[in-house]
């Protein structure tokens, strides 16, 4: 069996403000997807100028979610780079809760993350017709309200990280095998909070 790999917590508020910028967000999003990328190659894609581009991926590298992927530059003039952790980031809300700088990083962060999110699935909603009848018959959007304690819940979060993980490995074995036919990038969203109605 092998070991739990989890997605690294940040707890240091400067490094979590690094995403409090919406390009750095997109950016590293893009550069997840793509494996490594050039400034210039991920400029294409969000429509900036590749300088600039150049300028978030240095930040986001001196706070260490990106490095700089070895062996891809054939001439040495263009930086590859490559996101630092195939597990991503995560954080608590608690770990800043306690000074007004950390709640607004924290709410900076966090409603960055749905804005791309909800951007995200705006796209495909609007690209439905695009995808075929396979593709979206397999696509699902599902609410279901329950009735929890926050230690279910937590319990709820962690079974639904291993199963999203199990699927991820099954995914990057397939690619690794050369099996490609048919895939395409899936993201999955759920979100798990407590309401009063």
């Amino acid at each position: 069996m092998s070991p739990k790999r989890e997605p690294e917590q940040i707890t240091d508020l400067s490094r979590l403000k690094a995403f409090t910028s919406p390009l750095r967000m997109q950016l590293y999003r893009l550069l997840y997807v793509a494996g490594t990328a050039t400034a210039s190659q991920l400029a294409e894609q969000v429509d900036q100028a590749p300088s600039l581009v150049s300028y978030h991926l240095r930040k986001l590298a001196e706070h260490g979610f990106v490095t700089e992927a070895s062996g891809r530059s054939t001439d040495g003039r263009e930086r590859w780079w490559q996101v630092a952790s195939e597990e991503g980031w995560g954080f608590r809300n608690s770990d800043f809760a306690d000074t007004p700088e950390g709640s607004a990083a924290v709410g900076a962060v966090t409603r960055g993350i749905l804005d791309t999110r909800t951007a995200q699935y705006r796209a495909y909603l609007d690209q439905t017709a695009a995808w075929g009848k396979a593709w979206t018959d397999a696509a699902f959007s599902s609410e279901w309200m329950l009735d929890l304690t926050p230690a279910e819940l937590a319990e709820m979060s962690d079974e639904l990280q291993a199963l999203t993980r199990r699927w991820r490995e099954r995914g990057k074995a397939a690619q690794e095998a050369g099996d490609t036919e048919g895939r395409e990038h899936v993201s999955v969203h759920l979100y798990g909070f407590p309401f009063r109605p």
